[in-house]
């Protein structure tokens, strides 16, 4: 019987995932199996962020398209990328990331249909009733998911709708619309492309607790109102200051037992720089940790890393003072963390161990 991974991507006719990466791979050092191919002798996918401005680096982009089985555009689908002005839609960064994808046998990750930041300046600064919004946010989800309609493997359709309290976060859709824009959201997704994966995605989501706690209550009541969700984002945006996140396999898998699947979404593990001996190991620890949890679980379908090398990471801009969250470093040399991930990838692939 197939995986629940390779079935969606072969529904929505999609070049399955855990197909033979190309002999031309790079796996790394004195390795012959790519992340990929490991990972999809578990039946899960071990995937790459990507943006399109590195797309003018070829070799981050060999590395990207051999070593992993999976990819996710950062910023391409973002609203403020694809709907730029009101009603008037541009798909050509999306484009040129999916274009990559399905040349060098990836599943696609489409990120994200509705989210509060990285607007739109008409949409953020707009005065609208609640039936001018709700149109304009079914317009929006309908049409850029209709674009991709049987070429994605999933949506991101809501990102980062809570708190960390749990509590709904305080945003334009919240605002105008209450919390039923979720419910109206997936069921666009849905009318929109009827294969896709439909996702809920958010952040410090890994151990259960106020915010984990309020997506449980959330996906129950969706179930039970028959609106389509089909998994759990858990971005996994870690850091060793403030601890790895015990109960996160216990909380994958009460997630997987509401009948769904899940996923770790937007992986890394940033410190305090300069890097030194003892973070780096930990930081493999963490990284194996995270894989395995996600192995043990048989409904989590994949991770992906938020891009894989410290060149392009997104954490130094972000939180001062820190950085060196990736596999690989900002020479695209792997780290300790990655022959940690291929660790665990290659001892579940063993037999008797899966």
């Amino acid at each position: 019987m197939p995986h629940r991974f390779a079935a969606a991507l072969a529904a929505a006719g999609l070049v399955t995932a855990i197909a033979a990466t190309p002999a031309s791979a790079h796996p790394g050092p004195h390795h012959d199996k790519t992340l990929g191919e490991l990972a999809a002798a578990s039946h899960r996918y071990l995937g790459s962020a990507t943006d399109n401005p590195e797309f003018s680096d070829a070799a981050y982009l060999k590395i990207l398209g051999s070593e992993f089985n999976s990819t996710t555009a950062g910023n391409a689908l973002k609203w403020y990328a694809t709907e730029p002005q009101q009603g008037v839609f541009d798909f050509t960064q999306g484009d040129q990331v999916l274009d990559f994808a399905r040349k060098h046998h990836m599943s696609f990750r489409a990120h994200t249909l509705v989210w509060h930041n990285q607007l739109p300046d008409w949409l953020n600064n707009g005065t609208f009733t609640a039936d001018q919004l709700r149109a304009i946010l079914k317009n929006h989800i309908l049409t850029e998911a209709r674009h991709y309609r049987g070429k994605v493997y999933s949506w991101d359709v809501v990102n980062e709708a809570f708190n960390e309290d749990g509590t709904y976060r305080d945003t334009i859709f919240y605002r105008t619309l209450g919390p039923g824009y979720i419910a109206d959201a997936l069921r666009w997704a849905r009318e929109a492309d009827p294969h896709a994966k439909l996702y809920l995605n958010d952040y410090n989501l890994e151990a259960i607790g106020p915010k984990s706690d309020a997506y449980y209550t959330l996906v129950k009541q969706l179930k039970a109102q028959g609106v389509p969700i089909d998994g759990v984002g858990f971005q996994g945006h870690l850091a060793l200051q403030y601890g790895y996140p015990d109960t996160l396999q216990q909380n994958l898998q009460r997630f997987a037992d509401l009948g769904l699947d899940v996923a770790i979404t937007e992986l890394d593990i940033r410190m305090y720089v300069p890097a030194d001996e003892a973070k780096l190991a930990t930081q493999a620890d963490w990284y194996a940790r995270v894989t395995k949890a996600c192995l043990a679980v048989r409904r989590c379908v994949g991770i992906t890393i938020w891009d894989y090398t410290d060149k392009y990471s997104w954490i130094p801009a972000v939180f001062q003072g820190e950085g060196a969250a990736l596999p690989y470093d900002e020479n695209l040399q792997p780290k300790p963390a990655y022959d940690a991930i291929r660790d665990a990838l290659r001892d579940a692939g063993r037999p008797g161990r899966h």
